[in-house]
């Protein structure tokens, strides 16, 4: 096991002054803790540092064949790992992240600063797969708006372009606003998934993220949405880019399970197995939180 990749995003604070303002600070989501009104973009990353890994103590089996891992990567007292299911042919059936119940326990506390993120590689066999990586983000206290996400929470990034390319999600790059107003054409765009009408894009951005795009039948109404499990899109630069579940610490814990379909968009601007569905499960079998993306089908560029 290895540390993977443990740092702090350091993210600009999003204005708040009007209902405008408030529900703009939504798509920051994976944006600045709750508690931290002063953070600014020169916040040092955590170096990782190869570690022991953290002890399991309970026994537990493997998922079945046809499960392929990515590296164990040490999260709080416990262990992530990527995984990729395949049918029969070699094709992707459902890709994700497994979290060993210790995983929960432990993890930072940042109060005052922006969330930890460890970046996780996908097992080779999961080529085939629209994804190249996942980032696995922990807010401590939760972010922005009051009254919506604000519990401690996993967001978890399933990215559709590599590392190096969500690292150039920079506000020093001169062209970061227009990247962030270039949005795909709507064909592209998962149904009723959109940003908000009265804020710029290049405000709404989040760095080494992009633009965040909300379900608007979710009803996401601060102080009237209880949060447990939600999904979010990301698009970058004219390319849908990521995929995001958020799950909460507390719906994990309570080892109860959640399924819903995942909104598709008319066409496709990459080759790839998408998912249909998504879920949170606690895997009896291996003492792993599962946070999956099923029901994955062949789509054509178009």
């Amino acid at each position: 096991m290895n540390r993977g990749k443990m740092r702090s995003r350091s993210r600009r604070l999003l204005g708040a002054a009007s209902a405008a303002g408030l529900v703009l600070a939504l798509v920051s989501a994976c944006g600045a803790d709750t508690a931290d009104d002063t953070t600014d973009d020169t916040t040092p990353a955590v170096t990782a540092t190869p570690a022991e890994p953290a002890e399991d103590t309970a026994e537990v089996a493997e998922p079945p064949e046809g499960t392929f891992f990515g590296d164990d990567v040490e999260v709080g007292e416990g262990s992530a790992r990527t995984f990729v299911v395949l049918d029969d042919d070699g094709n992707p059936t459902e890709i994700g992240v497994r979290l060993s119940e210790a995983a929960l326990d432990g993890l930072p506390d940042a109060p005052q600063g922006p969330p930890e993120f460890w970046e996780l590689q996908l097992p080779d066999e999961a080529d085939d797969a629209v994804f190249r990586f996942v980032s696995l983000d922990w807010a401590s206290h939760g972010h922005e708006p009051p009254g919506l996400f604000d519990v401690p929470h996993f967001d978890i990034h399933f990215y559709m372009i590599e590392p190096e390319d969500v690292a150039a999600i920079d506000p020093e790059d001169p062209d970061f606003a227009a990247k962030a107003e270039n949005v795909p054409e709507p064909q592209y765009i998962p149904q009723d998934f959109t940003t908000l009408p009265d804020a710029p894009l290049a405000e709404q951005a989040v760095p080494n993220m992009g633009v965040h795009w909300i379900d608007a039948e979710g009803g996401l109404v601060p102080g009237e949405y209880e949060f447990e499990v939600v999904f979010i899109n990301g698009t970058w630069d004219g390319e849908y880019t990521f995929m995001e579940p958020m799950v909460t610490r507390e719906f994990l814990l309570s080892k109860e399970s959640y399924e819903a379909e995942i909104k598709q968009p008319e066409a496709y601007q990459r080759t790839g197995y998408y998912p249909t569905t998504f879920s949170v499960i606690f895997d009896e079998a291996t003492g792993e939180h599962v946070i999956m993306l099923g029901g994955m089908e062949m789509r054509e560029a178009s």
